[in-house]
C-alpha cells in the first residue's frame, strides 16, 4: 500500500517514512502543496497524509484539489487545535484528523481504520458486535444477547439513522454538520442539540456505561466516532 506524506517539516517527513516503512508501507514524500498535487498524480497513493501549513498550496488547497479526482482516503496530520479549521478540512473531504504531538500507535490506528474503509479492501460487514450488543446493518436491527438467547432493542427510526452512519463509517470522525445535514437537512445544520439529545440515547440502550462510552465517543468541537472494538 502505497502512503504520500505531504509536511514541510524534514524531521517529521523522516519519522514518518522510517516507521511507516519499517510496517511495510510503500512511502512517497512531499515537501509543499504543490509537490503534493503532482505526486499524487503521477503515484496514485492509496492514503495521503497531509499537513496543513505547507508553502505553495496549503492543506486545504490540497485537499480541495485531491477531491475532484480521488477518493483515497485523506489524514491531516497538523499542531492546529482550532476546532473550526478542524471542521473545515473535514468538511472539505478529508476523512479524519491528528493533532501533532501524536503517538505513533494512533497514527497507525488511524491509517489502519481508514484502509479499511478504502475500496480497495474487503466490504464492510453487514453485521458488528459491540460488547452484548449486535447491530445489524442488512436488517436494519440491533439485539442485546441475555441468558436465554437474545432481546431486541428497539430504537426511533431517528436513533437508528444516526447509529447507521456512525457504524457504516466505524473508526473514522463524523462531524456534526455531516450527521445533521443528511438526517435533518441543510436548514438544521447549527442545531447541535439534536446530536447530544440522541447520542445520549443511544448510550443508554447501547453502552455497557453510557456516562463513560466506549463505543460511541465524542470528538469535542468536531463531531462523533463508532469505535468497534473500544477504547
Amino acid at each position: 500500500m502505497k502512503i504520500l506524506i505531504a509536511d514541510d517539516d524534514p524531521q517529521m517527513v523522516r519519522a514518518l517514512r522510517v516507521t511507516l516503512s519499517a510496517r511495510g508501507y510503500d512511502i512517497v514524500t512531499a515537501t509543499n502543496g504543490r509537490q503534493a498535487v503532482d505526486a499524487a498524480i503521477a503515484q496514485h497513493p492509496d492514503v495521503y497524509l497531509l499537513d496543513l501549513g505547507m508553502p505553495e498550496l496549503d492543506g486545504l488547497e490540497v485537499i480541495h484539489a485531491l477531491r475532484g479526482w480521488t477518493t483515497a482516503p485523506i489524514l491531516v496530520v497538523s499542531g492546529r487545535t482550532d476546532a473550526f479549521e478542524k471542521v473545515e478540512v473535514l468538511d472539505a473531504g478529508a476523512d479524519d484528523y491528528v493533532t501533532k504531538p501524536f503517538s505513533m500507535d494512533e497514527l497507525l490506528a488511524r491509517i489502519r481504520a481508514l484502509t479499511r474503509r478504502s475500496p480497495h479492501h474487503e466490504p464492510q460487514q453487514a453485521v458488528v458486535t459491540i460488547g452484548d450488543v449486535t447491530i445489524d446493518l442488512a436488517n436494519r436491527s440491533v439485539t442485546r444477547r441475555t441468558e436465554g438467547g437474545s432481546a431486541a432493542v428497539r430504537l426511533t427510526p431517528t436513533e437508528w439513522q444516526v447509529l447507521e452512519i456512525l457504524v457504516r463509517n466505524a473508526g473514522r470522525l463524523v462531524t456534526r454538520q455531516n450527521l445533521l445535514v443528511e438526517i435533518w437537512g441543510s436548514e438544521h445544520v447549527t442545531d447541535t442539540g439534536y446530536l447530544r439529545l440522541y447520542l445520549a440515547q443511544l448510550r443508554k440502550k447501547l453502552e455497557p456505561n453510557p456516562s463513560e462510552p466506549r463505543f460511541l465517543l465524542t470528538e469535542s468541537g468536531m463531531g462523533y466516532r463508532f469505535v468497534p472494538e473500544g477504547r
